[in-house]
């Protein structure tokens, strides 16, 4: 289990983060359009998850615009925004921020990602969203980076995840 802080205060997750090297393992996520969206789809492409508590808070909502931002320069690379928001809270939030480079995916049906992953928050306030987090995959899903950001308040580092690429 990774220890994190909310605003300093001690917040556990339900494990590790995948290890570098290894595969990643398959999902069941729900894209805006409310289909369902499997490892599988993404076949032959770099993935960045970029994986978080709730689009409608601050942070979250940042991390989205910013790797929007990169991922139009990205070649072979999609960006996937993954929270435990329903889909239409982060169709609705894309919408009104113009957003149209990333993929937002949901795990709110049953949070199977977040414990698959080990990023499920377990206690404190935000208990049973994901942690902040940031996995990078390459084109055979092979995770090649990851980043737990250890206070959730705060940014993942753009520049490391995609210089992984």
């Amino acid at each position: 289990m990774a220890k994190i802080t909310l605003k300093g205060n001690p917040v556990t997750t339900s494990g590790e983060l995948p290890t570098i090297g290894s595969q990643a393992k398959d999902f069941n996520l729900v894209a805006t359009d409310l289909s369902t969206k499997t490892l599988h789809d993404y076949k032959g492409k770099n993935l960045v998850l970029n994986i978080f508590p709730s689009v409608d808070t601050g942070t979250c909502a940042a991390s989205v615009r910013n790797f929007n931002k990169s991922a139009a320069n990205l070649d072979n690379t999609l960006v996937l925004c993954i929270s435990r928001d329903l889909p239409f809270a982060q169709a609705r939030f894309c919408g009104a921020e113009g957003i149209e480079n990333v993929h937002m995916l949901s795990d709110f049906k049953t949070g199977q990602f977040g414990k698959d992953y080990g990023l499920e928050i377990l206690d404190g306030p935000l208990a049973g969203l994901s942690s902040r987090c940031i996995v990078v995959l390459d084109t055979t899903g092979k995770v090649i980076h990851t980043e737990q950001v250890t206070e959730t308040v705060d940014e993942p580092n753009y520049e490391r995840a995609l210089s992984s690429l």
